[in-house]
């Protein structure tokens, strides 16, 4: 019997492994099947490089929402990625057990909270804070602040997971050569975890360039370069989501293409990240 449940299970897995990979495969299909004809049509450099966006007018360049989502994921890597790290460093050598059994569940309850709360919670906490500092609400810098919020579950969790997979012994050796405890955990169990640090990193700004509502609701919706960090913005996903509803033809082609860019952006992200972690492991 432990024979054939080892070969069933293989076939599952097997299974669910084809499954993903076809999964993946088809949304790639429907993208560039129905994207690239609508790029061709505009014209692949007017289409990226446009800094117009009205679709009433035939007019669809998507410069102003790429560079709002490269703006939007920058900051909230500047505010998520150092504070997710220290907290998982934190987490994993620091904190007492009796505080850990409160902050580990806090932790992954943030990270299952929708979407459209965080929205709510960035629109009725942070808009009137910006307001009131800056004298601007909803801008570029709101997005970046609340995007950092969004992402920091995923790089604490992972982040938190790769430091205790790294061999006690790496410690113990750091401190039997003389270094402290803090030395030790920063000079010696962190550069081990670095890859798995690294790909927390990487989930965290997948899900900040991709995230919807909760943008759609603090970053104003502006469809023009922004000026500063003040400025209001429309990322990718905001504008695929806020016009695919009433699109047809060539706008709605168009939306499809600003997915393809879309998909494209993540994709390079992975493809740098595959290309560092194979430069470390030679």
């Amino acid at each position: 019997m432990k024979k054939y449940r080892e070969s069933i299970m293989k076939v599952v897995f097997l299974v669910a492994a084809c499954v993903s990979i076809l999964a993946v495969v088809l949304i790639c299909g429907f993208l560039f099947v129905n994207g690239f004809p609508a790029i061709a049509e505009i014209g692949p450099l007017k289409f990226l490089t446009g800094v117009i966006w009205k679709p009433q007018e035939g007019e669809f360049g998507i410069l102003p929402m790429i560079i709002g989502s490269i703006y939007a994921t920058g900051i909230a890597i500047l505010v998520g990625v150092p504070i997710g790290l220290l907290c998982s460093v934190f987490m994993a050598r620091f904190c007492p057990q009796k505080l850990y059994k409160i902050l580990k569940p806090a932790i992954s309850l943030l990270a299952g909270i929708p979407s459209i709360v965080y929205g709510f919670f960035g629109l009725v906490v942070i808009v009137p804070i910006m307001q009131s500092i800056f004298g601007v609400g909803k801008s570029v810098l709101t997005a970046g602040i609340l995007l950092g919020i969004m992402i920091l579950p995923t790089i604490i969790e992972i982040s938190e997971s790769a430091i205790r997979a790294v061999p006690n012994s790496y410690y113990e050796g750091s401190l039997a050569l003389g270094a402290t405890h803090e030395r030790s955990v920063y000079c010696a169990t962190l550069p081990a975890a670095k890859s798995g640090i690294m790909a927390g990193i990487i989930l965290g700004i997948g899900r900040a360039i991709g995230e919807t509502m909760a943008v759609v609701m603090i970053a104003g919706n502006q469809t023009v370069i922004p000026k500063s960090l003040l400025s209001g913005v429309r990322t990718m996903t905001a504008n695929i989501v806020m016009e695919m509803g009433y699109a047809t033809d060539l706008h709605r082609g168009a939306l499809i293409g600003t997915g393809v860019v879309l998909f494209v952006f993540i994709l390079l992200i992975n493809v740098c990240f595959s290309l560092v972690k194979k430069k470390e492991q030679k």
